[in-house]
């Protein structure tokens, strides 16, 4: 099993999570998060203001840049698959479209029905 973490636009998010469903994965976690690569500024990206002191830098550019993160289990065979579509929906071709992160996974259980490995996950 794999762990894939995805960190994509906002404005990705909702695509993303219906092409990862069409494809038989609807299970994932998604949070909202600040982070910061080589972007500099989010322009005509998000309909809000950003008054926190704290997140912008000067005019043009930001120290952290809002994104969402998904995490979800995959099984070892189906990591190609599933990281290739969410580049896909996500690549723009622009500085920003994010990065994915692929990670090996021991074990999954599955609290209510103590189910573990792939049985869990599926």
């Amino acid at each position: 099993m794999k762990e894939i973490l995805a960190i994509i636009r906002p404005n990705k998010i909702a695509r993303t999570k219906e092409v990862l469903d069409a494809l038989g994965f609807p299970s994932m976690t998604a949070t909202a998060v600040f982070g910061r690569g080589k972007q500099k500024a989010i322009i005509r990206e998000v309909s809000f203001d950003i008054e926190n002191s704290a997140l912008c830098e000067d005019e043009g550019s930001m120290r952290y840049i809002p994104k969402r993160m998904i995490s979800l289990v995959v099984p070892d065979e189906d990591t190609s698959l599933v990281v290739e579509s969410i580049m896909k929906v996500n690549n723009t071709g622009q500085i920003g479209d994010g990065k994915i992160f692929v990670c090996p996974l021991d074990d999954a259980v599955r609290v209510r029905t103590e189910e573990k490995g792939e049985k869990a996950i599926l």
